[in-house]
């Protein structure tokens, strides 16, 4: 609104009157587009069988069913699903941070011979479609090449494909290019060999990209549907999405919803926990100085 507004209009009680009324109809309209639905699914959780389903649908519970959410956590077998999920995000938290951060540390700063090509074919494979590696990927796992494994119904099928996350290794090599090359120069003048320099040097000055690499590999993990149905058939090891839809068969749906809203809190309160750290790291690299 600053922007396409003159300065002088807004200091004129009409200008300033009609920014604050926009501005604020604005942000009122798009809270309530995306609170909106988050509200619907808290609260269909608390509401009978009935009313769920009746329409036109009610805004407010007309009684409270506090009961649903420990039905829910109980038929659906929440905890072992939650259990299951965070199991399968942090272990592929874990290989992304050792594998993407040292892809990213050589095309930055150790300079290997056609690093930009690699990068380039590399940042191509953002632009195919996810759905066209479901058959290639499931492929591999089936029948690991050299080793001959069949990986399915273990973590390492969920785990394996994330290591190479292109949009990771991007956003740690632009954090890396914006640290001066004269501290690196210092370290190997000092004797430190490029692991120490990366563990000594880089990695305490990167906590902020790190961070919200750990982020989007944990929600990427989290919210994935197709892939871990295909890989983890046995209901005991599935994750949150997977088991709620494999066990929700003659659940009634004011349950369904309560268990969709356990499912979806933890993401909820990561994100707003560590927001600050998302935008931080998004920016940080922005700049060189």
């Amino acid at each position: 609104m600053r922007t396409i507004v003159p300065q002088t209009q807004l200091n004129r009680p009409l200008g300033k009157a009609v920014y604050w009324t926009v501005l604020t109809v604005v942000v009122v309209v798009f809270t309530l587009v995306f609170i909106g639905p988050l509200y619907w699914l808290v609260t269909g959780g608390l509401k009978s069988t009935q009313e769920v389903i009746q329409s036109p649908p009610t805004l407010f519970p007309s009684e409270i069913h506090w009961g649903t959410y420990a039905t829910a956590w109980r038929e659906l077998k929440i905890g072992r699903l939650l259990f299951n999920t965070v199991y399968y995000a942090f272990g592929a938290l874990a290989f992304q941070l050792v594998f993407d951060v040292a892809a990213a540390y050589s095309l930055s700063k150790l300079r290997p011979v056609l690093g930009n090509v690699i990068l380039g074919m590399m940042l191509a494979t953002l632009m195919i479609p996810s759905a066209v590696l479901i058959v290639p990927q499931y492929l591999t796992v089936l029948d690991l090449p050299l080793l001959h494994l069949n990986l399915v119904s273990t973590p390492w099928a969920i785990w394996l494909p994330t290591v190479a996350n292109a949009f990771n290794i991007f956003l740690l090599k632009r954090f890396f290019d914006s640290i001066p090359q004269d501290l690196l120069a210092a370290a190997a003048i000092d004797g430190a060999s490029p692991l120490r320099t990366l563990r000594s040097i880089v990695l305490p000055m990167s906590k902020p990209i790190l961070g919200v690499v750990s982020i989007f590999a944990v929600v990427n993990v989290w919210k994935d549907f197709l892939w871990p149905m295909l890989v983890q058939p046995n209901p005991a090891d599935q994750t949150l999405n997977i088991g709620i839809r494999s066990l929700a068969t003659g659940v009634p749906q004011n349950v369904i919803i309560a268990a969709l809203a356990i499912a979806s809190a933890p993401t909820i309160l990561f994100f707003l926990v560590f927001q600050r750290s998302i935008m931080s790291g998004l920016t940080s690299g922005g700049l060189k100085g």
